[in-house]
């Protein structure tokens, strides 16, 4: 009772947020302007901004199966587009993105009957995401501090990336590992200290697949790059015209702060974010907030369609009856 209890208030919580986050959104916008800017949108560029962001959802999926297939989980590509179609729907009503990653988890876990295997894909498929995002704004800050330089860019990028390194330290540093492991040693700790110890394990055996990791990054940095080239383009079927720089500057430390599972498919989150960073660089709340509902308005679309693929494939997944694949020879 407790612990449905306990789920109830999480996503209570999290939908208050995001309408809190909202209310506040409306209250700093115009609505007629809003509304004049959208009506005037230019469709072929809106069209292309859509395209360009459909492509974050392939590289994402073949980012993933790659990582299956280093584990000795091989699988067609329908099956493996099946449970990503899944993960994103479910991320449009549970916390951030995390909630679509569970999802898609849970989906292949119970197919392919190797749950910690899958989950440690899942892991770091998110982890190579989030290297990609903060190389990209990295990247991005070197080459575009000239037309920023705005101190909360400089600290959010620092904090995004002291986060990141302490990531990959927790789990791929022994020494480290060890230490945290003993903080984890009280009897209430016994699930997460077991999923940790799975986790450093699993990934752990990437070390030995550089080819693979080199690969990921090399996806994961695309992946990073599709949303300010969508953003971009959005901007410009609204009629904004700014230095494309700033898109890659801002977009990756939106994304970072959009993963906070504090709200639902961070929905108020990216928007607040959003009016923030581009209202630094002299963009009114009306046509940022815009720009934000385009974005929205992408994930909503991709979300549903994903959604009716995991629906309309409910028989075959029940009927499909998995081959256990062969675990790679390196493995027990």
């Amino acid at each position: 009772m407790k612990v449905i209890f306990k789920k109830i208030f999480s996503i209570l919580s999290r939908v208050a947020i995001s309408a809190a986050l909202l209310f506040f959104v409306f209250r700093q916008v115009d609505e007629k302007a809003l509304l004049g800017t959208l009506k005037n949108v230019n469709l072929p560029l809106l069209v292309l901004a859509f395209l360009i962001f459909f492509l974050v959802y392939l590289l994402c999926i073949f980012r993933w199966q790659m990582l299956l297939k280093a584990l000795g989980i091989h699988l067609p590509l329908k099956r493996v587009i099946i449970s990503a179609s899944g993960g994103y729907f479910f991320s449009l009503f549970l916390p951030s993105t995390i909630g679509g990653d569970l999802m898609r988890s849970i989906d292949l876990a119970a197919h392919t009957k190797k749950t910690h295997e899958v989950i440690a894909t899942v892991v770091l498929d998110r982890l190579s995401g989030f290297v990609g995002l903060v190389l990209l704004a990295l990247l991005s800050l070197l080459f575009g501090w000239r037309y920023t330089q705005d101190k909360s860019v400089l600290l959010s990028i620092g904090m995004i990336t002291l986060v990141l390194v302490g990531i990959l330290f927790t789990i791929f540093n022994s020494f480290v590992y060890s230490k945290i492991s003993k903080l984890l040693r009280s009897p209430g700790a016994g699930k997460i200290r077991q999923l940790l110890t799975d986790l450093h394990d699993e990934l752990h055996y990437f070390k030995h697949h550089k080819k693979v990791i080199v690969y990921n990054l090399f996806f994961s940095v695309l992946v990073q790059i599709m949303p300010p080239l969508s953003f971009y383009a959005a901007a410009l079927a609204l009629g904004l015209k700014i230095n494309i720089i700033y898109f890659f500057v801002f977009l990756p430390i939106i994304g970072a702060i959009t993963l906070l599972p504090i709200s639902l498919g961070g929905l108020g989150l990216r928007d607040a974010t959003t009016i923030y960073f581009f209202a630094q660089i002299g963009v009114s709340r009306d046509l940022a907030f815009a720009m934000s509902l385009l974005n929205f308005f992408f994930v909503l679309i991709y979300g549903i369609i994903g959604g009716l693929i995991y629906a309309l494939t409910v028989r075959h997944r029940r009927i499909q009856h998995h081959q256990p694949s062969q675990l790679h020879p390196g493995r027990k």
